[in-house]
């Protein structure tokens, strides 16, 4: 019987590097897909896997829900808002807003108001004209969150409109005190709506907005400043029955000489030698606090 022949050596050099292909294929297959392996490569251990998320871990947190908790984090030493404006104590917070307002005036017969009758233990801070502009003003409200107001006049406030859109984002509201600041009593019917409609344009224009409130200047009207407010969409003609005067006085129009719930009270421009609109308005602040009152939003109210 013949011995099989012995291989020859380029066949046994050819069994072994197929043997060694062989091992290797079944390494790699047992250690998983490479770091950076395309898609597919193993796709059962891909879904399989758990995403990833960073709040996964508790010891990670994402990057902008730190930032937000370092800017809203009290910081240690610093006054209360109240306290920095020169409050003895916080403002209490107003009441709801009324379920029920006054009904949308007839044409022709737009309300006059100087207080709103209301059980709500509230007074309305309203602001004349626009001649300040002082930007601590504007922090004042925002840290306060008071409803503020204002009412304004185009020749006065001038080329300073962004401050008072920067006074309305931080929750001001914005209404009508005419184009020139003109006494309106006596005056021609047209003369009294362009004083008026010019200024609603102006706001609309400023701030995409139709006031609803006027007040005339002075607080002199006539039956014709009411018809021709009313042609020019306003809802209420707003006076007041307090004033903030320059020098700090509180001064009363009507009625007995302190405030009252529902007194509006109006806080005009003042002189350049009196005290500063945040001045007077943290001395009025006082008084409404030692009154057992509040600032409500007058928009609210009608």
């Amino acid at each position: 019987m013949r011995q099989p022949a012995p291989a020859a050596p380029g066949l046994r050099a050819l069994a072994a590097v197929v043997m060694a292909s062989a091992l290797l294929t079944g390494c790699a297959q047992s250690a998983g897909p490479a770091a950076g392996a395309p898609p597919g490569g193993n796709a059962a251990a891909h879904d399989a896997r758990p995403p990833t998320s960073p709040t996964a871990s508790p010891t990670t947190r994402p990057m902008a829900s730190s930032r937000a908790e370092a800017t809203t984090a009290p910081t240690p030493g610093t006054p209360q808002p109240y306290r920095r404006w020169g409050l003895p104590a916080p403002l209490p917070a107003p009441p709801p807003s009324p379920a029920r307002r006054r009904p949308p005036p007839a044409r022709d017969q737009v309300p006059v108001v100087d207080r709103i009758p209301t059980g709500d233990k509230v007074v309305f801070l309203t602001y004349d004209d626009g001649a300040e502009k002082d930007p601590r003003f504007v922090d004042m409200v925002r840290e306060l969150r008071l409803p503020v107001s204002m009412f304004l006049t185009d020749s006065v406030v001038g080329p300073g409109y962004g401050h008072f859109a920067r006074l309305r984002a931080v929750g001001a509201s914005i209404q009508n005190h005419t184009l020139d600041h003109a006494a309106l009593l006596g005056l021609p019917y047209a003369g009294q709506r362009a004083e008026i409609c010019g200024q609603q344009s102006k706001l609309r224009a400023r701030f995409g907005i139709r006031p609803q409130l006027f007040r005339p200047p002075y607080g002199t009207y006539d039956t014709t400043t009411l018809r021709a407010a009313a042609d020019c969409g306003v809802t209420a003609v707003v006076l007041w029955r307090a004033a903030m005067e320059g020098d700090g006085e509180l001064t009363y129009a009507k009625g007995p000489g302190r405030l009252r719930a529902g007194d509006i009270v109006s806080v005009p421009s003042g002189e350049p030698t009196g005290l500063s609109l945040r001045e007077r308005t943290t001395l009025l602040l006082r008084e409404i606090q030692g009154s057992g009152l509040t600032v409500g939003r007058l928009e609210d109210y009608l």
